[in-house]
């Protein structure tokens, strides 16, 4: 199933002066694949993720995701298609320092409201042992290692159980080690669960083991390696 298609898209940032940072870029995304975008610095690669991600609605051309136009829709349109279809994943974690992993995973289903406070939390428990660490579920998120904390972030992303997870160099921050475990998380994601992985990424490992690495240079599709 296609899930996100993408056609004939182009992007300017007006100040200082106008530039064109993507030029022309279309593709197509299966649910269920895990997508690589990668590329230099500059080449338009967390552009290009955050317009995908809704949160930008100025550009030409057009992105579908899951059948659904999002140019001209309005901004509390798109805030609701968000909550309900996109999760996401940074490079820094962005987790609440002072509360608990487990309350930090349960704040975006409980601001959604889909499942009662207790449904949530069950599922938020399922989601940390799934990732394996529940054990850590009623500590100070403050005081997780970066991998862990990391994991959390994940397992945030996932509890409004999105169409579409996206990443932003989101093991940027992580040794070797953590990496490996992030992205085997990914993959376990995408494989089990039928998530839909879009990872910007600078990390060539990474992107070798991905589904579809989709490779931009100066803000044009250069190449798309299929796996």
């Amino acid at each position: 199933m296609q899930l996100i298609s993408i056609k004939n898209l182009n992007k300017y940032f007006l100040q200082p002066a106008k530039m064109q940072v993507l030029t022309d870029v279309s593709f197509d995304i299966e649910k269920g694949k895990f997508i690589a975008i990668t590329g230099k610095s500059g080449s338009g690669k967390s552009t290009l993720l955050y317009l995908l991600s809704t949160m930008d609605r100025d550009f030409e051309g057009s992105i579908r995701i899951n059948r659904e136009e999002m140019h001209g829709k309005s901004n509390p349109w798109l805030a609701d298609f968000r909550n309900h279809h996109i999760g996401f994943v940074f490079q820094f974690h962005y987790l609440l320092a002072e509360f608990t992993v487990l309350r930090n995973v349960m704040l975006p289903a409980l601001k959604l409201r889909k499942y009662s406070p207790a449904e949530t939390e069950h599922h938020a428990m399922e989601l940390l042992k799934l990732l394996g660490v529940a054990d850590q579920a009623y500590k100070r998120a403050s005081l997780l290692s970066g991998g862990q904390q990391q994991r959390i972030a994940i397992a945030r992303a996932l509890i409004n159980e999105p169409l579409i997870i996206m990443g932003d160099e989101p093991t940027g921050n992580l040794d070797s080690y953590n990496s490996a475990v992030v992205f085997d998380l990914f993959k376990k994601l995408s494989a089990e669960k039928g998530q839909t992985i879009l990872m910007v990424t600078h990390d060539e490992d990474i992107a070798a083991r991905s589904d579809q690495t989709i490779h931009l240079v100066d803000g044009k599709v250069d190449a798309i390696t299929n796996r």
